[in-house]
């Protein structure tokens, strides 16, 4: 992996409390990267920060990203470092399990389903644009899934939020052209995670990917980025 995360980067990384993101935030502060997390709760999130901040320098923030006031002050406390160089839009959610069909699928449950997966990480990213755009560089990475891209029953309102997600990643990135800023679209595949177990509860743990290894791809994707736009299966990406 080549040097692209150097001492005293910042980062946010949404749902930084459990699984992948917060894998990916210890990868981040093994590098000297001060990293700013969030999860919507207390509890967890004082665990999280209790194991985190023995390894570097990281800020935690109680909220939910749907929230307008939560988005700012994730990114002022980024500010607070001096500058905002990775943008990780991890935070989801499933809006209800069991997984309901399209005909079963409530407006309120697809409602919060978009709030979180969709709008919050727009938001979010023009937020954190207003930062980049001063050193004239940042990676925004907006993680993705195959139900995105493949037609699985019950899986409707997610895989459509995840789609568009991608799609607006695309278009963000060809309006960025030329700003040094990049956006990466990340599918990490199945990973063993409190989401996998709550929407495939009879799932064989022992098949899915730890999420430190899908880390740790995520990682390696991100440093050897060489177009302003990139879209990757983690599942398929080297880690050694």
């Amino acid at each position: 992996m080549n040097t692209w995360f150097e001492s005293g980067h910042v980062a946010i990384v949404t749902g930084g409390t459990r699984g992948l993101g917060r894998a990916l935030a210890r990868e981040l502060l093994a590098h000297g990267v001060r990293t700013v997390i969030d999860g919507r709760d207390a509890v967890v999130l004082a665990e999280a920060l209790a194991e985190l901040s023995s390894l570097g320098e990281v800020v935690g923030l109680v909220g939910d990203v749907a929230d307008d006031d939560h988005v700012h002050a994730l990114v002022e406390a980024a500010q607070r470092f001096g500058r905002l160089d990775l943008l990780v839009n991890n935070a989801s959610t499933l809006g209800a399990v069991p997984l309901p069909t399209i005909e079963e699928l409530g407006s309120e449950t697809l409602r919060r389903i978009f709030e979180v997966n969709l709008f919050a990480p727009i938001h979010l990213a023009r937020h954190a644009l207003r930062v980049m755009r001063r050193s004239e560089s940042g990676t925004i990475v907006n993680v993705t899934s195959d139900a995105a891209v493949e037609a699985y029953a019950a899986w409707g309102g997610y895989g459509a939020s995840k789609a568009a997600l991608e799609q607006i990643s695309r278009i963000l990135a060809q309006e960025l052209v030329g700003s040094g800023v990049r956006v990466l679209v990340a599918d990490p595949g199945e990973m063993r995670t409190q989401m996998h177990r709550a929407a495939l509860p009879d799932a064989d743990a022992s098949t899915l990917r730890d999420p430190a290894d899908a880390a740790r791809a995520l990682m390696r994707a991100i440093a050897e980025m060489r177009a302003p736009f990139e879209r990757v299966r983690l599942s398929e990406t080297a880690i050694a």
